[in-house]
């Protein structure tokens, strides 16, 4: 799909620009929140625990989010969360200003509370999101639209963080909550924009218990789609070094917060590069294969970086990660999409948010916990190995996900 095809597609259009904007503000917030975090406590365990605050809602949220975009209207569902994360913004706000008294009391325990209620809210937004998607194009085109929300992703992780520790460094955390009050007002915009989709058709009758476990029984049941989604989790979940990027700043590269705003974006700049190439040449062929090597490229890449001592090869390290990491999610996205029926895409997409969520928030969890354990590069370059040790796994014992071809299985279903 092409750029005028995209901006054409109205309804498509307005989604795209709420995801960005949506995306764009987390990204920012993330960055600011964490190095405000570092700033107050200098932990490498406090850094982590924002990872934790996020996923545990989010786990426990995301099985019964997954229920409900599949039952109710997921315009609605977006709306309602897009309101949310502007909230979570004004509240920020009001912390580094009028409220900054209470912030000083209370350390950062409030602020790990206004995180936990983002896990909440992206619990309940992402299968919303993914579920509704599919509603606005036909599934043949599935693997055309996946390169281009991979690239909005990109882009906001991009411009978010920059952005972020640019302003943060130069004008303080009060001027960056602002900015991301003024992107969750646009997100809502967007939103409101969308058209309301008729809810899939259920032709089975279920117990609520039954439609809950239903989606982790689809994905546990196919070999393609719980391959691709347990190659993800533990790579991120071992290969992840976003987390300790303030204390790599500090004290490896000995700079400050507009360092860790750049480095954050590193891995965007690569993504950017690369999913520009894929929205015009989808990883159809050979997707497994693919797939894998590109996990594997990721764990390389982050094995350098752990080992970085110069500022630009810590940029390059980390921008190979986000390029091989583009390849993997457009893939997975695909196979999300192109595999799961109709009426169980909420459900289907909320147990795909846990295996993210899990690599992703739990991957600073333990990336904060290794690093207090056996020191901040030793526990980056093991978990690169361990990313390696993953992959090799997985083209072991998930024989059709390495072989897969997307061009060859875009209109059937397998298991």
């Amino acid at each position: 799909m092409t750029l005028p095809e995209l901006i054409r597609n109205k309804d498509l259009r307005n989604f795209v620009f709420m995801r960005l904007c949506y995306a764009f503000g987390f990204n920012m917030l993330n960055t600011a929140v964490s190095w405000q975090v570092y700033d107050l406590t200098h932990s490498y365990l406090s850094l982590g625990f924002i990872g934790l605050a996020v996923i545990v809602p989010y786990i426990i949220t995301s099985l019964f989010s997954g229920y409900v975009a599949d039952i109710k209207d997921r315009k609605t569902i977006i709306f309602v969360c897009q309101i949310l994360y502007a909230f979570i913004a004004v509240t920020m706000l009001c912390l580094n200003t009028i409220l900054k008294d209470t912030l000083l009391l209370y350390g950062v325990w409030i602020i790990y509370g206004l995180m936990f209620l983002t896990g909440i809210v992206r619990g309940f937004l992402s299968p919303a999101q993914s579920a509704y998607v599919s509603q606005l194009t036909s599934r043949d085109l599935y693997t055309q639209v996946s390169p281009w929300l991979t690239l909005t992703w990109h882009i906001s992780a991009v411009g978010g963080p920059a952005l972020a520790g640019l302003v943060y460094a130069k004008y303080g955390s009060i001027f960056v909550y602002v900015m991301i009050l003024i992107i969750a007002l646009l997100a809502i915009f967007f939103s409101v924009l969308l058209p309301k989709k008729e809810k899939p058709i259920r032709t089975e009758k279920e117990t609520m218990k039954e439609s809950l476990t239903k989606g982790f029984s689809f994905v546990f049941s196919n070999q393609i789609i719980l391959g691709a989604l347990t190659l993800d989790m533990f790579a991120v979940l071992f290969g992840g070094a976003v987390a300790m990027l303030p204390a790599f700043s500090n004290e490896i590269l000995f700079s400050g917060p507009e360092t860790q705003g750049f480095l954050r974006a590193a891995p965007a700049i690569g993504g950017i590069l690369v999913g520009s190439y894929l929205t015009q040449y989808p990883p159809n062929h050979n997707a497994g294969r693919k797939l894998l090597w590109c996990v594997a490229g990721f764990g390389v890449c982050t094995i350098i970086f752990a080992f970085s001592r110069n500022y630009y090869l810590s940029l390059l390290a980390l921008a190979g990660t986000g390029a091989f990491d583009n390849v993997s999610m457009v893939v997975r996205g695909a196979i999300a999409q192109i595999y799961t029926p109709d009426d169980m895409r909420g459900r289907v997409s909320a147990v795909n948010g846990i295996f993210i969520g899990a690599s992703n928030e739990l991957g600073e969890m333990e990336s904060g916990l290794a690093a207090a354990a056996i020191g901040l590069v030793p526990s980056v370059a093991l978990g690169g190995c361990l990313t390696l040790l993953t992959v090799a796994l997985t083209a072991k014992f998930a024989p059709k996900l390495r072989d897969l071809s997307l061009i060859e299985k875009r209109h059937t279903f397998s298991k």
